[in-house]
């Protein structure tokens, strides 16, 4: 598996990594032993595998939730942090695994005119799952989103932006 780790560089390589791992059913083992790993190629091609899964698929990745966001705060590789927020995106967020450094780091990405469109939108929709659980984040983020200067923006961030705004997300 750390062969077709290290050489996976299309979507279809992905997909196979992807059924390979349902095939044996275990994504949590599959995500303590590469996603997590220090080689950059085997850790990336693992992530990218592991966005193909369902979200219930996903779900054993539950008890990895802060090490995954650690990983997106963390990393300086977009791809990591793209690929990362992701996943997060698709695990369970409650009032109780809410993190204010977290938020803080999705409010400060998703604004950012310097991140991918791609980690900006992602950001916006993480924000706004977090600020849910509370009304004064809530006002919070909408008077940052009713604030950006949109014609800065690309279409995917425009478009997560308006649908928070009008309810629609």
């Amino acid at each position: 598996m750390i062969e077709r780790l290290s050489q996976t560089f299309s979507e279809g390589g992905a997909q196979e990594i992807y059924q390979e791992v349902k095939s044996g059913g275990d994504f949590l083992s599959f995500a303590r032993q590469y996603a997590f790993s220090d080689d950059y190629r085997v850790a990336r091609s693992a992530l990218w595998g592991l966005t193909k899964a369902s979200k219930e698929e996903l779900s054993q990745l539950q008890v990895l939730y802060d090490e995954l966001i650690d990983l997106a705060m963390q990393t300086d590789n977009s791809s990591f942090r793209r690929l990362s927020l992701n996943i997060i995106e698709r695990l369970e967020m409650n009032e109780a695994n809410l993190r204010t450094d977290f938020l803080d780091f999705c409010f400060e990405h998703m604004i950012n005119l310097g991140e991918l469109p791609g980690i900006q939108s992602i950001c916006m929709k993480l924000a706004y799952r977090m600020c849910k659980f509370y009304p004064e984040l809530m006002e919070e983020l909408m008077r940052t989103l009713e604030s950006m200067e949109i014609g800065y923006y690309k279409p995917a961030v425009k478009c997560v932006r308006n649908r928070i705004l009008n309810g629609k997300l």
